[in-house]
């Protein structure tokens, strides 16, 4: 065939291909452009899950006239004229495709009133044939009407789902959309039914309100907020406790300049700041928000723009992780972080860890019989001491003191707001393990050197990578040279790690440099084995402590960074407040 130029109306339609996806993909065009036109209000109106109709009104700035019918055409847009404003773009759509690319799958009505403006105007485009602009009557704004979609593309059509599930995709489109801009007043309507508004949040109480709402109450309750800012970029957002961990990725939403993405790189700082606290398989909720420089971070690298991709990388990854690590390393009985007492901790959607039969191992820093007699005296004085002033927040330590324990496995305590019950084998395993980790600090770089060095075959771009990061495999307790241009010489290794398999980390290393510039694999094999030395070297089910054991082992949860958790992301303790037990004997009913 002759080399030819394509028709405007299958260039549109090629293009529809990668922006129109589904009924959802038209939501999120026409909403994004609505928030670039500074809209405060945006009502979404779908019938038969969007197949039949979709009707997007705004209360924006609106397009005069005169560019109205040019608003339909490919590349059109007012949102950048230069290069200059591409590298440095803050709006959420600038190409110019979406409304001519809906247009030749759908017979689109398209309507606007700029607020000064005496009246509306509208355009209809059917088939991409457009009609010439024509008076209308309307508030000011911008209303799109998009009908029959994919009427006129019977093979994309038949791949459409079923109502329930587009609808399904629209209502989640709109509800992520809604977390990026708390500031626009969203409603949602399906078949001429309301089924979600969400009010605009001007204060603290109004973002936790969207929050939940869109999460759920449970995400709120177990959830750290934070608002923090380095380098010139600011993070904030909501970060929920390992204890509300998810089978699946369902509640993890990022955002950068208020753009929903994917992306690697914070998938990976997310994932290792909770490496400590999460059991493998579980996933992290989460919303974050990112704010930097619109020059330092490309959006212009995917066709729905859902990556970006950012100028320093590294220093993103590294202050997500240092901003996640640091908040969840505060999750202990008393801290900020900590869940409010009225709110008992969720353990039922994580898996339960068989507690055995063991032993007491010395030399793990287990911490209870050095902390006996530190905390004997002082729990003896509290025992002494009037009920009434017990009660006192101010007298009172944060897990209280302890009053008994149950088959060998809880601990009960009693604080100034009610009944506190501690997983005695979990909450040891958490002190114990952060104490191991203090105490090997030294050992994670040292080096042993192999006996005979292992020779090993890598790509050339790993190679490059390890000639680029000589410095960062040293501090990991690496000697490795290149051996060619696609094999490399490891020479020695950790030496905590001297019989694990050194060829497969040091794949593994590269691998992570080649990608992220930075690795933290050998840190993580680490913890993998101080973990399982904490698991166990702590007190099991079964034993019997005795007061004074039981109370030292409050006040060590109460030091121990991450102590809410233990290592595999169970929670240590519940709170029982008195409204709750009351609640349970129906009192005052």
């Amino acid at each position: 065939m002759p080399i030819r130029k394509l028709p405007t109306h299958l260039v549109n339609q090629i293009a529809a291909g990668e922006v129109v996806e589904r009924p959802a993909s038209i939501v999120k065009e026409l909403v994004e452009n609505s928030l670039d036109a500074g809209s405060r209000r945006i009502r979404v109106e779908v019938e038969k899950g969007g197949s039949r109709r979709i009707r997007v009104s705004d209360d924006g700035g609106g397009i005069v006239a005169d560019e109205l019918a040019l608003a339909l055409h490919s590349h059109a847009t007012s949102k950048i004229g230069s290069l200059e404003e591409l590298e440095g773009v803050a709006t959420m759509g600038f190409r110019g495709e979406a409304l001519p690319s809906i247009a030749s799958v759908s017979r689109l009505r398209l309507a606007s009133r700029p607020a000064d403006a005496d009246t509306g105007y509208e355009v209809e485009a059917e088939g991409g044939e457009s009609s010439e602009p024509r008076p209308t009557g309307m508030p000011h704004g911008t209303v799109v009407d998009v009908r029959d979609l994919f009427y006129n593309t019977p093979a994309r059509r038949k791949f459409m789902r079923t109502e329930r599930t587009e609808f399904g995709h629209i209502d989640e489109v709109v509800r992520r959309l809604a977390l990026a801009r708390m500031d626009v007043d969203f409603e949602l309507a399906h078949d001429g039914r309301s089924i979600r508004r969400l009010l605009p949040a001007s204060d603290e109480a109004g973002r936790d309100r969207r929050v939940a709402s869109v999460c759920g109450d449970e995400f709120l309750a177990q959830a750290i907020s934070f608002d923090t800012d380095h380098a010139g970029m600011r993070l904030a957002g909501w970060i929920a406790r390992p204890s509300f961990s998810r089978s699946q990725s369902d509640l993890q939403f990022f955002f950068v300049n208020g753009r929903l993405v994917r992306d690697r790189l914070v998938a990976h700082a997310v994932r290792q700041a909770y490496r400590d606290v999460l059991f493998h398989g579980r996933h992290p909720a989460f919303v974050l928000m990112l704010e930097l420089d619109p020059a330092r971070v490309d959006v212009n690298v995917h066709p729905q723009k859902t990556e970006v991709r950012f100028r320093d990388g590294r220093l993103v990854h590294d202050f997500l992780f240092s901003t996640i690590h640091s908040r969840l390393s505060g999750t202990r009985p008393g801290s900020r972080a900590t869940a409010p007492a009225s709110l008992p901790h969720r353990g039922d959607n994580v898996h339960e860890l068989a507690a055995g039969q063991g032993r007491h191992q010395a030399g793990l820093g287990l911490g209870v019989a050095e902390s006996v007699a530190r905390y004997a005296e002082l729990a003896r004085t509290a025992s002494a001491v009037p009920s009434a002033q017990q009660d006192n927040e101010t007298d009172m330590p944060p897990l209280g003191f302890a009053v008994a324990q149950i088959h060998g496995v809880f601990v009960l305590a009693e604080n100034a707001h009610g009944l506190v019950v501690v997983d005695m084998h979990a909450a040891h395993e958490r002190i114990v393990y952060e104490r191991l980790k203090q105490s090997w600090g030294e050992d994670r770089v040292r080096s042993q050197r192999l006996l005979v060095p292992e020779k090993i075959a890598v790509s050339r771009r790993e190679a490059m990578a390890l000639e680029s990061h000589v410095d960062e495999m040293s501090r990991l307790g690496f000697e490795v040279d290149l051996a060619g241009p696609e094999a490399v010489l490891i020479r020695a290794v950790p030496g905590m790690l001297a019989r694990a398999d050194s060829q497969k980390l040091v794949r593994d290393v590269l691998a992570d440099l080649v990608e992220l510039g930075d690795s933290r694999r050998v840190e993580t094999v680490i913890d993998e084995m101080l973990s399982t030395m904490a698991c166990h070297g702590s007190v099991r089910a079964n034993r019997r402590l005795n007061i004074d054991e039981m109370n030292a082992l409050l006040r060590d949860m109460e030091r121990t960074e991450r102590a809410d958790q233990c290592n595999h992301g169970r929670p240590t303790w519940v709170q029982l407040d008195m409204k709750s037990l009351d609640k349970l004997f129906l009192r005052g009913q």
